[in-house]
């Protein structure tokens, strides 16, 4: 009923270009989860919320990969980007700090019509917090929360997942 995406978008462009992909592509709602590194460039943070407030409909702002930052700050500057944006020109925006969560509340959130995008993390197979990196997979936990709501498995992509034309850690 509606399209779920995993995307590698870590980068303030490659958010955008999702984002701006995905739009026509979508008869209702855009639901962004999408966090930022920790031990990255901090000043791209609350550049990446502006982008996906204006981009689009409901932004969760979640953990990515926080390192050795703490978490609440990173979420925090994403939030400030996002809440600068004048309020007739952006989504919704909410922060659900865990991340499995957040995917779970945008999937819980959606309709038929609407795009799930999950970015920031891609392919990737952990998080890593607090210099320990814990099994993590954006896919996996997408697919899981699908099923716990009654969808089936639905196909995936060759390498399952849509690759953003970036490149490089960020």
């Amino acid at each position: 009923p509606y399209l779920a995406i995993v995307d590698y978008s870590h980068k303030p462009a490659a958010v955008a270009g999702a984002l701006q992909a995905l739009r026509p592509l979508t008869r209702g709602r855009l639901l962004v989860v999408l966090g930022c590194g920790g031990d990255r460039d901090r000043a791209k943070r609350p550049v990446m919320g502006q982008i996906a407030a204006r981009g689009a409909d409901l932004v969760i702002v979640t953990d990515d990969n926080p390192r050795s930052e703490e978490p609440a700050a990173i979420r925090r500057a994403m939030l400030d980007g996002a809440l600068a944006v004048p309020r007739g020109e952006r989504g919704e925006v909410r922060e659900v700090a865990d991340r499995a969560a957040a995917i779970a509340a945008a999937v819980r959130e959606a309709r038929p019509g609407d795009t799930v995008l999950v970015a920031g993390k891609g392919h990737e197979t952990g998080q890593e917090i607090a210099g320990t990196v814990h099994p993590f997979d954006d896919r996996t936990v997408l697919r899981a929360a699908l099923r716990a709501l009654g969808f089936p498995p639905a196909p995936t992509t060759s390498g399952d997942e849509i690759r953003s034309h970036e490149g490089g850690s960020g």
